[in-house]
């Protein structure tokens, strides 16, 4: 009788477990942002400035 008892817990239990059906779990792809790579720009604008303010004084 005790081991009717346990089975028929165990199987109330197993069946509400299973209520809700089986769904894949959703994994979301991780985003990487990458910054731009510093280009020469950073350099050149100095250099302009220097050229036109050396441009303005040899004019002078």
């Amino acid at each position: 009788m005790k081991k009717l008892v346990l089975a028929a817990a165990l199987t109330a239990a197993a069946s509400t477990a299973f209520a809700g059906g089986y769904s894949e779990p959703v994994v979301e792809p991780i985003v990487v942002v990458e910054e731009a790579q510093g280009s020469s720009s950073g350099i050149m604008l100095p250099l302009l400035l220097l050229v036109l303010v050396g441009a303005a004084a040899a004019s002078s």
